[in-house]
């Protein structure tokens, strides 16, 4: 099987961004808030920073080890989008007969009468995400595109409909835009 000699990818780090890196845990902080990564499942990766770049490299690198590095990589870039620029997913709250109340309490997102149910439906809110709410819209933003991301999508499945003709029932909460939340 072949393997890469030396993989090495430099990420350059902007002026407003700050990099921390120790050990195998990076915390990139800049205007929008911090992120914190744990990369200790990469083990054979290499990161650390020089002359204002983010260098990530392996030694011999097999197929699993390449993926690791890269993997490594998109996530140190989407830190640096995520506290320059945030993230932002917009939902759209769909209704046919009953109408549905959402509201956040804590780090919860409590989703009552959905097809006229009794018992209210609970989505989770991950890490230092900001949810809004507004009448047929929620939006979910934050500098952690994992945590934005997972967040809208327990919203989702928290609506999640079975044992129902789908295209009858449209009622649900779905994403309709992701994107950045300059």
């Amino acid at each position: 099987m072949a393997r890469d000699v030396t993989i090495r990818e430099e990420i350059e780090v902007p002026d407003k961004v700050s990099v921390e890196i120790e050990r195998y845990r990076v915390r990139v902080r800049g205007p929008k808030g911090t992120v914190e990564k744990d990369f200790s499942y990469a083990r054979g990766v290499r990161i650390y920073v020089e002359n204002g770049k983010v260098v990530v490299e392996c030694f011999f690198a097999d197929r699993k080890l390449k993926a690791q590095a890269y993997s490594v990589v998109s996530h140190i870039k989407n830190s640096i989008d995520g506290v320059l620029r945030g993230y932002r997913y917009k939902l759209k709250i769909v209704h046919t007969h009953f109408p549905i109340s959402v509201k956040v309490s804590g780090d919860r997102v409590i989703i009552e009468n959905f097809i006229g149910e009794k018992a209210p439906r609970v989505a989770k809110i991950l890490g230092n995400v900001k949810v809004t709410v507004t009448k047929t819209d929620v939006i979910v933003e934050g500098c952690d595109l994992e945590a934005v991301a997972q967040t809208a999508a327990n919203i989702e499945q928290a609506t999640k409909i079975r044992e129902f003709d789908r295209r009858v029932f449209v009622d649900g909460i779905y994403i309709y835009e992701r994107g950045y939340a300059e």
